[in-house]
């Protein structure tokens, strides 16, 4: 039986939102081994001066535990 965990991770980036998700998994990666799967739970932006300046992402990040 595999038992799985999941945790809560956010990130950010001045390119896009699928960029915050790769920066995210990419650093979430150095820690947790075996990540299996990553649910994008919400998505925002930061405007400064109508234009926007940042995307930001929170992700639900699931691996196996052994």
């Amino acid at each position: 039986m595999a038992v799985i965990k999941v945790v809560e991770i956010m990130s950010n980036s001045t390119k896009s939102w699928e960029d915050a998700t790769k920066n995210a998994i990419t650093r979430a990666s150095k820690s947790i081994k075996g990540i299996k799967s990553a649910y994008v739970q919400d998505q925002s932006v930061v405007v400064s001066r109508g234009k926007v300046t940042e995307y930001r992402v929170s992700l639900k990040v699931s691996f196996a535990v052994k």
